[in-house]
């Protein structure tokens, strides 16, 4: 069984009128742009609360970094009393969110993830004896580039987010 070992996990939070539907493209776009996973949404959900709604969304990616090391970005969304709102930029009126939204980001190093280690206790050996003694740099290697898209992703995001709090 491939080895998974956790190496980032951390969350932003924001308060006050931003474009959902902006924000979302935005977070998608980087992270397949930028760190070349394949993404999937695992989960979206909406709850209406008389004029506002809460939404939840799940993100999974995952990128093939070489025949033996894969990364695992979780990204997730908790967007709650989302309202529509009009407000005026420069001179013109335009409609956007206004609300409160958490992203979470959880980064994985997979090891192993064709499972050529597997299949009996000395396969396992070889592995533990292989990362430890003759890739042991490049593991940490990894694990460092797992955690730098990561950090990378809420930087960047938290940015576009205080950039569009500046333009209203």
């Amino acid at each position: 069984m491939a080895e998974k070992e956790e190496v980032y996990s951390s969350k932003i939070s924001y308060n006050g009128i931003f474009s959902f539907k902006d924000l979302y493209k935005f977070c998608h776009d980087w992270l397949v742009e930028e760190t070349g996973v394949s993404l999937s949404e695992d989960k979206y959900s909406e709850k209406i609360k008389g004029d506002s709604k809460d939404i939840t969304v799940e993100w999974k990616g995952t990128k093939e970094m070489t025949d033996y090391f894969k990364m695992e970005i979780k990204v997730s969304f908790k967007v709650s009393d989302l309202k529509n709102v009009e407000v005026m930029q420069g001179n013109v009126k335009i409609s956007t969110n206004k609300g409160s939204v958490e992203i979470s980001v959880k980064g994985t190093l997979v090891r192993d993830y064709e499972d050529k280690f597997e299949g009996s206790g000395f396969k396992k050996f070889l592995r533990e004896t292989y990362e430890k003694y003759i890739i042991h740099d490049r593991v940490l290697q990894y694990k460092e580039k797992v955690a730098s898209s990561c950090d990378e992703f809420l930087s960047q995001t938290k940015a576009y987010l205080d950039l569009e709090a500046k333009k209203k």
